[in-house]
């Protein structure tokens, strides 16, 4: 029976899309991976909990053959905030995210020079006393 489980996910992640625009943090790149972990003696794997194996794949399954996106069909190509299928793509894509992590580094760098240096021309001003 492992066999089959085994035959089962490797077709799995044969149909599963990679996006090549996700280097390191591509759904179907660590499905393989884990595929691969969880079998790593193939067909003779002895599988620990072979029901969490069959809901695993089950679920993979469901997402990967868009069962949820035909019985709940959108009535936009939009998410809440405007922003399409593509956009998004394109802004969740590895490139995007480093750029967006560079100019953060840059505004943090920003931030943390102009309030930890002390200006050297200053100097505190004298408090009245109440009297």
């Amino acid at each position: 029976m492992s066999a089959t489980r085994y035959r089962r996910f490797l077709k799995l992640c044969e149909e599963w899309p990679r996006d090549e625009s996700k280097k390191g943090r591509d759904l179907g790149t660590f499905l393989r991976q884990r595929v691969a972990l969880a079998f790593r003696e193939g067909e003779n794997t002895q599988l620990s909990d072979p029901e969490k194996c069959d809901q695993m794949y089950e679920s993979l399954a469901r997402i990967n053959t868009n069962i949820y996106r035909e019985r709940f069909p959108r009535t936009r190509d939009t998410s809440f905030t405007g922003v399409t299928v593509e956009e998004c793509r394109m802004l969740l894509a590895t490139g995007s995210m480093q750029q967006m992590d560079e100019e953060k580094k840059g505004l943090w760098k920003t931030l943390t020079e102009r309030f930890s240096t002390k200006p050297e021309d200053v100097t505190p001003e004298k408090v009245p006393e109440n009297k």
